[in-house]
């Protein structure tokens, strides 16, 4: 049994060797070099030192970059959150062009990002859609991404372009939990209430966990559709993270970009860390 293990370890290991290997090839080994940059006043080793990151905290549009990405974050994933699982427990159901709505919410992820800004800027440009239909009811026009207004069009872009995956996650979810339980809670008199959050909200605990996780990480790969539609600078409400790391880029300042990636990794860890907490005692709770 000991000699069977070890051929199926190898074996296994043999399958995973290429992937393991572009993992640490284009991931790990250039993370690590980028953490070593952090530390260093220039390229090629030229002394060692913390400066970058202070840099950064007395810097007025990193510190606007940050709030502008943890604000995004805090407003978008709870909206798309909750219509994802709205729409699945709509869809769950017996409804009029279920299967031609499930399609239609998993199309975004098959369109490509550039298509889908194009759409985004005939809607929401100066001589776009939205502005021809407000004149038509008498309101004046509304610069959408040079105002207040371009925090809000990112969330709905953002929102639109990931509801369809959440929608197929929760939908295996609850497809998952076993009909008698709900049959059994109907024979006991439990409400709509009781048996969402006796029930569903209970087995739907790790799609919820993954879900909610999966919208983090996305919420902080939005650069391409804001670049795209708002351009290299845009309003202040929208300028994001990836916005600054790339102006470091263009500049050749592979310090400050090192030491920025740097930080944005350790809050996403720190907020998955506090997600793993949250789940495990609200499932202690549950049970």
């Amino acid at each position: 049994m000991q000699r069977l293990a070890r051929k199926e370890l190898l074996a296994a290991f043999c399958f995973l060797a290429p992937s393991l290997a572009g993992f640490l090839l284009f991931y790990m080994i250039p993370y690590g070099a980028s953490i070593l940059y952090s530390f260093q006043d220039g390229l090629g080793g030229a002394g060692w030192t913390g400066s970058n990151y202070k840099a950064l905290l007395h810097s007025a549009s990193f510190r606007k970059a940050a709030a502008n990405s943890l604000r995004f974050t805090a407003i978008s994933v709870p909206v798309l959150v909750v219509l994802s699982l709205a729409l699945a427990l709509l869809l769950n159901q017996r409804v009029l062009f279920r299967n031609w709505l499930r399609t239609a919410y998993v199309l975004p992820l098959v369109v490509p990002v550039a298509s889908i800004v194009l759409v985004w800027q005939i809607l929401f440009d100066w001589n776009g859609a939205m502005n021809v239909m407000m004149n038509a009811f008498g309101w004046g026009r509304i610069d959408w991404m040079k105002s207040d207004w371009a925090g809000y069009v990112v969330v709905l872009i953002y929102v639109w372009k990931n509801i369809g995956y959440n929608v197929v996650l929760f939908l295996a979810g609850l497809q998952n939990i076993p009909a008698q339980y709900y049959e059994i809670a109907d024979l006991e008199g439990a409400g709509v209430g009781r048996k969402f959050f006796g029930i569903t909200l209970m087995y739907l605990t790790p799609t919820m966990f993954l879900v909610v996780l999966m919208s983090i990480l996305n919420s902080f790969k939005v650069f391409r559709e804001t670049f795209l539609v708002a351009g290299e600078y845009p309003h202040d409400k929208i300028y994001m993270l990836q916005h600054y790391m790339n102006n470091m880029f263009l500049s050749l300042d592979i310090q400050k970009l090192s030491a920025a990636a740097a930080m944005m990794s350790v809050c996403i860890v720190a907020l998955v860390l506090v997600l793993f907490r949250t789940e495990k005692t609200f499932r202690s709770f549950m049970e």
